[in-house]
């Protein structure tokens, strides 16, 4: 265990220096801010009310989960492993005394640290925007919601990561695996539009689940048969991207 500790925290550290990183959080700042202008100029140009301080996050959400977080993850994803098999950087973490499995886990969870870490930058800096802008309409009733939303959302995110991760062990080259997640994930989207009674098969169609915990009348069943259909494409990727990693020569 110690050792897969000293993996991970060397797997951070890495990932805190990379300048992509960094601009995953100043874009996602300048999301909510561009966000809370419009509908700051919507409301007072046009008179229209636009989103509360309790809806704000949520719709911070919803444009996260399906444009800058798939796409800053796989970019992350990509560096870790992609980057570091281009600049043999991987054949010196290889020389310390620490398992694949555990090099590889490590990977996978700095990379789920990175997802966490940027939910939550959104989670906070969304709520405190709406209550800044939109302090008539506060509304505290669903907040346990919104930040339940916020957690359950990084399951999908991490079964997409495992996808890139797969990928950047099936391609050595990293612009290859950003353009193959690219046209893998339109695809998914456009097969989620065409067959829609599919499309809770589809991990791009999962990354909206959080709207299950949303509900009125709480689908348990629905969010359970999804989450196992989630766990169950984790454990395939997970496996399947180990298994392609260590067969791998440095």
């Amino acid at each position: 265990m110690d050792m897969f500790k000293a993996a991970l925290f060397n797997e951070i550290e890495k990932l805190y220096k990379k300048k992509k990183v960094m601009a995953a959080v100043w874009i996602s700042l300048a999301i909510i801010v561009i966000g809370q202008l419009i509908i700051v100029g919507m409301r007072s140009g046009f008179g229209l009310r636009g989103v509360g301080s309790a809806e704000f996050p949520m719709l911070v959400l919803s444009v996260a989960v399906n444009t800058i977080l798939p796409l800053f993850t796989a970019l992350v994803a990509i560096d870790c492993f992609s980057g570091e098999f281009s600049h043999d950087i991987m054949r010196m973490t290889l020389t310390r005394p620490v398992s694949r499995l555990k090099i590889f886990t490590a990977k996978v969870v700095a990379v789920a640290a990175f997802i966490v870490a940027n939910l939550l930058i959104l989670l906070i800096i969304s709520t405190l925007a709406g209550l800044l802008f939109n302090v008539n309409s506060a509304d505290f009733s669903t907040l346990g919601k919104t930040i339940v939303s916020y957690i359950v959302s990084l399951i999908p995110l991490m079964v997409l990561t495992l996808g890139i991760v797969l990928l950047a062990n099936i391609f050595k080259s990293g612009i290859s695996v950003f353009f193959v997640s690219i046209l893998v994930f339109l695809a998914l989207k456009a097969l989620g539009l065409f067959f829609s009674q599919y499309s809770s098969l589809l991990v791009t169609s999962q990354l909206d689940w959080y709207n299950l915990w949303m509900a009125n009348s709480f689908p348990l069943a629905k969010i359970g048969r999804e989450l196992m259909i989630m766990l169950g494409y984790a454990i395939m990727l997970f496996t399947g991207g180990y298994y392609l990693f260590d067969k791998k020569e440095f």
